[in-house]
């Protein structure tokens, strides 16, 4: 004899079954939804492109496993024993993965708070160079030797940065030594015409020229101006060329080690 339960077991089967991929249907729409949406709020940002992407894939991810959850609890699967799964694999998985987040997590840092760009030259760590990319991994410098130097962001983010690039100045500073014998308005006066003939070398601030100290064998002068960014290093070596050019239009010597001995001549 036919057992009528059966026809209402297959029919609740059914009738599950509907509900769930219906509920399915629904969460993968809603998902549609806010992945649309997010899109567009991280466009209006200005978050970097790779800060966009990661964020939106870690979005997803969350969906998804939500999903997981409302369709396995729809079915009758016992929902915290999964979540309990997914707890201990997710850590596992962080443990495994750890250096690696916190290089991603390092990373995102560093996208956001933006110390520097592509293009800066920087000095990170003691390592100085162009920023030639920086991604959610490591960050990729140029080295004036034409090095690439690939740099751990975890490491970026715990390192000293100096940005030389983001102000439109630079300050060139030098230290020059000159003989005792040499008058110091004399030698101020040299360095003085060095700064002023170079035409990368600002007006304002006004150029510096002082005596900054006594050595053994020299006496010490700075001299100190302001030149575009652009211009520092060219600057730089210019100055120090015309240094000992206009020493030698002025006479002044160059001091270099040396012992003065005194005889006293008995009678």
């Amino acid at each position: 004899m036919p057992n009528p339960f059966e026809n209402l077991d297959l029919s609740a089967g059914l009738l599950r079954a509907g509900k769930t991929a219906l509920l399915f249907i629904a969460c993968l729409a809603v998902m549609a939804i806010l992945l649309k949406l997010s899109k567009r709020l991280f466009e209006k940002t200005k978050l970097d492109p790779g800060v966009q992407g990661f964020l939106r894939s870690a979005l997803k991810v969350g969906l998804w496993v939500l999903t997981t959850l409302i369709v396995a609890d729809s079915l009758g699967i016992p929902v915290n024993s999964l979540i309990a799964v997914l707890s201990v694999a997710t850590l596992a998985l962080s443990l495994a993965l750890q250096n690696i987040l916190t290089n991603v997590f390092s990373g995102i840092t560093l996208l956001i708070s933006r110390p520097f760009v592509a293009g800066d030259f920087v000095e990170i760590g003691g390592v100085s160079g162009t920023v030639k990319e920086l991604t959610i991994m490591r960050t990729s410098l140029d080295t004036p030797d034409n090095r690439l130097i690939l740099i751990p962001n975890a490491d970026v983010s715990a390192a000293k940065i100096v940005n030389y690039s983001t102000e439109p100045l630079r300050r060139v500073d030098l230290t020059v030594t000159a003989s005792y014998d040499a008058p110091t308005a004399l030698v101020k006066q040299a360095l003085l015409e060095v700064m002023h003939s170079d035409p990368r070398v600002k007006a304002d601030p006004i150029p510096f020229a002082a005596l900054s100290g006594y050595n053994a064998n020299d006496i010490e002068y700075t001299l100190r101006c302001w030149v575009d960014n652009a211009d520092y290093w060219p600057a730089h070596f210019a100055l120090n060329e015309a240094v000992r050019e206009a020493f030698a239009k002025y006479s002044i010597e160059f001091s270099y080690p040396h012992t003065v001995v005194h005889i006293n001549k008995g009678e």
